[in-house]
């Protein structure tokens, strides 16, 4: 068993969910149900390009200046 990051992000009426360590992307009508896609689409991928290291992406914030229209 692996553990893998799902970044998840609301887009209109739907939440895309992706992986940033595969760079699968999935969606759903919930979080849930886009976390749930998210994982059928990267077991399939897995299965046919296994990963090959051990690392994991780096997540962290940063800011920008505000624009002003």
């Amino acid at each position: 068993m692996k553990t893998l990051t799902a970044v998840v992000q609301r887009d209109e009426d739907m939440y895309v969910a992706k992986c940033p360590e595969v760079g699968t992307v999935s969606q759903g009508k919930t979080i849930e149900e886009s976390i749930i896609n998210l994982k059928e689409a990267t077991e399939l991928y897995l299965e046919e390009f296994p990963l090959k290291n051990d690392s994991r992406p780096l997540l962290t914030t940063f800011e920008v200046g505000e624009i002003v229209a």
